[in-house]
């Protein structure tokens, strides 16, 4: 037999270079290790199957409480697990060691030991840190600090103090091993209804962008980072999996994507989490439009973009998109990017772009840099941060004849209400906070060293624990449960607390929360005769023994208040203000903190007012079988059914209605009193003739007895020839100093050109129109205390801009 030895020599030449650089996925045996400047190197190194593993999360960590009062066995939760249709051993043990970190936490990324690519982990959510307080083996408790919600926080107008706060979570972000939050939420309040109103800003995309940039920089200050979300449009639950949000161009530059813009330039968040709603027929995490011509091309937008849980239907067109992270991401998601690469339906240059966005963002993280994180953050102080915030927050919306502060006689406090004793300190789902303590109304008066009548105390407390075994249990705990109805008033014992008691506290409580909207009705938008009779009756009873009577509103969202407000002296709007809520509120009412907040959104005076009341939330549209059969086996909040929401109110939202159509309201943006009352004097301009950009400024003086801060709220009327406009838009706003009686402090703001301007959309362009327009400083939306005027000469043209997200059908506009 003969031997060709050159073949021996060239088989086993071949064999060792097989051994050297692996298998038929091109992996070589020794490869590069992750680090700041070698980016492009490592992704040259990773092979298809680990760039796909990479754009995908590892699955949710199925909260408890997502489960309990669950049938045994049933996790209607589909692919949020993670879980794949066939096992993967080497997958599944690498995914076991990441879950040890951070237990709770919503979504992690994959981890490439062999390359250097360390885990992200990321968490909820708006409100503080969202993880598990229980932990295997462990005895100690891993509690996070519940901050006030995002509208209370809005309401401060302190972007100081929205920073503090963002430190603060951002403190337990990084001791408790999380790498990024999912917050700030910034969608707009569009409609009062929506559930998870309480955990956006407000109803004007200034105010929204503004407070986000603000909380970003906080929380991003700490090295962790965050996730601005839901990008965009995502303004009801109801439907949101799936619901077509038709939209103007316009409205959408102007308002709901206005305050995003601010933040993403103003504050470089790390990451944008897309929404589940399409967008003029498009999911956003699946529009080009959307993700890169606006977001990246337009904005300059440097992070990567993630989904929502389970968000858009079609993960190669997320990443043609620009939406670079799946999440929670499963197996089945990442073979499905590997198979369409190696079709051709996903040029790998694309994949690669989407990896390199991830791993620019990875190697900032606290994880990649080594930081050993202790599970111990400052949660003390961080309560007492929570606490003055709170309080810089609540609004006093009535206050007749000095109802409040409390008199220095007041001892005895009559506290009527369930919430009052069951106090609720942020809304329900992802922006839920696992908090280690509460502190009720009472506790807060008891603190503050008040007594209140413990015979009412026992009737409440006893009612609401009756009524408490007797209701139906959630079919999800996650998703919470509404208030214990308010009990029928009880005349005598009131006429008890009249006499013996020196005023007269009534909390009136709601909530709402992830996966679903809220009701016009009573027990929600409006009051219940019930909670209508107690006002009445408490405040009447406690007037003829001259005493006064005041209401708390604790609340994640717009309520009516018009059918009640003129029975109590006081109305003291307290939202749902975090774990210190008992404590903040009675620091207002003792005159420990002089009430500054300001309303962020319009109080109407019947929701049927509502610019979008006809229209919210939209329609649902007929279903095949198919999407029928797949969304029987899913929970009501995660199912798609195919729906559709037409905005015909277009830029006209909130005040920018009221106003510019002359509807009354019951309480108005930017509304909000104090202890003290504030004189405007003193406006000037730097130049009546606008060029680059014009300067204003003015003096606020302190014209009443005690110490206080004043928002200052800066509103232009501009030309409305070429454009039609609202009567005013709020353009710029700052909040003073603590002033002492009769001290002054003079505030200016500066304006751009692109500040004045609106959207053209027949040209794509922001245009500030050629006239006159008038600068108003006021202490609300409707009471302006200083105007003036300058002139734009000639129209400006100040960027054209992609067209992008065109309506996908025609739209009823409303106008003037």
């Amino acid at each position: 037999m003969r031997i060709d030895m050159r073949r021996i020599f060239t088989l086993s030449f071949l064999s060792i270079i097989f051994l050297l650089t692996g298998s038929c996925d091109n992996k070589p045996a020794v490869r590069p290790k992750l680090d700041k400047s070698n980016i492009p190197e490592i992704i040259k190194a990773m092979t298809l199957h680990e760039k796909a593993m990479l754009v995908t999360g590892t699955g949710m960590d199925i909260p408890p409480s997502m489960l309990e009062n669950l049938p045994e066995g049933d996790n209607p939760f589909g692919a949020l697990s993670g879980k794949s249709k066939e096992p993967d051993p080497e997958y599944d043990a690498m995914v076991a060691k990441i879950k040890k970190i951070a237990p709770g936490a919503a979504g992690r990324t994959v981890e490439i030991p062999d390359l250097g690519i360390k885990t992200m982990v990321v968490a909820d959510g708006p409100a503080g840190l969202r993880i598990n307080p229980d932990r295997d083996g462990e005895t100690r408790k891993f509690y996070c600090t519940a901050f006030p919600i995002a509208t209370l926080l809005a309401s401060t107008w302190d972007t100081g103090v929205v920073t503090e706060v963002g430190e603060a979570m951002g403190n337990e972000v990084l001791e408790y091993g999380v790498d990024a939050i999912l917050g700030p939420g910034m969608n707009l309040h569009r409609n009062p209804l929506c559930g998870r109103n309480f955990e956006y800003y407000s109803e004007d995309p200034v105010v929204t962008g503004k407070m986000a940039a603000a909380m970003v920089k906080g929380i991003q200050s700490r090295g962790v980072g965050t996730s601005i979300k839901h990008f965009a449009a995502n303004n009801q639950e109801t439907n949101r999996q799936s619901v077509d949000t038709i939209v103007s161009e316009r409205a959408l530059r102007e308002l709901y994507l206005e305050g995003f813009r601010i933040a993403v330039q103003d504050s470089e968040p790390w990451t944008v989490m897309s929404s589940y709603n399409k967008i003029n027929g498009v999911y956003t995490s699946e529009s080009h439009d959307l993700l890169t011509k606006i977001l990246r091309d337009e904005w300059g937008f440097k992070g990567y973009v993630m989904t929502d849980w389970g968000g858009g239907s079609d993960v190669v067109a997320q990443m043609n998109a620009g939406n670079d992270l799946i999440m929670p991401g499963n197996r089945d998601q990442s073979k499905e990017i590997e198979k369409a690469v190696k079709e051709g339906r996903l040029d790998e240059k694309i994949l690669d772009q989407n990896v390199e966005r991830i791993l620019n963002i990875i190697v900032n993280t606290p994880r990649f840099n080594g930081y050993k994180y202790q599970d111990n953050p400052d949660l003390t102080a961080n309560a007492l941060t929570a606490r003055r915030a709170a309080a810089d927050g609540m609004i006093l919306l009535k206050n007749n004849e000095k109802a409040l502060p409390f008199a220095g006689r007041i001892k005895n406090v009559a506290v009527f209400g369930n919430s009052s004793y069951k106090i609720i300190t942020g809304g329900t789902g992802s922006g839920d906070v696992n908090e280690g303590y509460s502190v009720s109304l009472v506790e807060g008066l008891k603190n503050a060293g008040y007594s209140v009548d413990e015979t009412i105390m026992e009737i409440y407390l006893n009612y609401m624990k009756d009524a408490e075994e007797k209701r139906e249990k959630p079919k999800m705990a996650f998703l919470g449960m509404p208030p214990i109805p308010e009990m029928k008033s009880n005349i005598e014992e009131t006429r008890r607390l009249a006499e013996i008691m020196d005023i007269s506290l009534i909390t009136i409580g709601r909530n709402s929360g992830e996966g679903g909207d809220r009701k016009a009705e009573p027990g929600d938008f409006y009051l219940t005769e019930y909670e209508k009779a107690l006002i009445k009756d408490v405040s009447t009873e406690f007037r003829l023994k001259k005493k006064k009577t005041v209401v708390i509103l604790n609340i994640g969202g717009v309520i009516d208040v018009a059918s009640w407000r003129d029975f109590p002296d006081a109305i003291l709007l307290a939202w749902q203000p975090g774990q210190e809520t008992g404590n903040a509120i009675a620091d207002i009412l003792r005159g420990a903190v002089n009430p500054s907040g300001k309303l962020t959104s319009t109080f109407p005076v019947k929701y049927d007012d509502v610019p979008s009341a006809k229209s919210f939330p939209g329609i649902e549209l007929p279903m095949t079988d198919e999407e029928k059969k797949a969304n029987e086996a899913l929970l009501p909040f995660m199912r798609k059914i195919p729906a559709r929401s037409v905005y015909e109110e277009d830029i006209y939202v909130g005040y920018r209605y009221y106003g510019t159509f002359n509807v009354p309201v019951a309480y108005e943006f930017g509304h909000g009193l104090s202890y003290t009352s504030f004189e405007y004097t003193n406006m000037k301009l730097n130049t009546a003739e606008f060029k680059d950009a014009v300067t204003i400024s003015l003096d606020i003086k302190n014209i009443g007895d005690l110490p206080g801060r004043e928002v200052v709220q800066l509103y232009i009327s501009a030309p409305s020839v070429k454009i039609k406009k609202p009567s005013k838009e709020l353009k710029a706003f700052t909040k003073t100093r603590m002033l002492n009686p009769g001290e002054i402090e003079t505030v200016t703001f500066t304006l751009d050109s692109r500040g004045l301007a609106s959207f053209d959309t027949d040209a794509s362009s922001w245009v500030a129109e050629a006239g006159e327009y008038i600068v108003q400083a006021g202490a609300s939306s409707r009471d302006i205390r200083q105007y003036t005027v300058f002139h734009v000469e000639k129209e400006i043209v100040v960027s054209k801009v992609n067209r992008a997200l065109t309506p996908s059908m025609e739209i009823s506009r409303l106008n003037p």
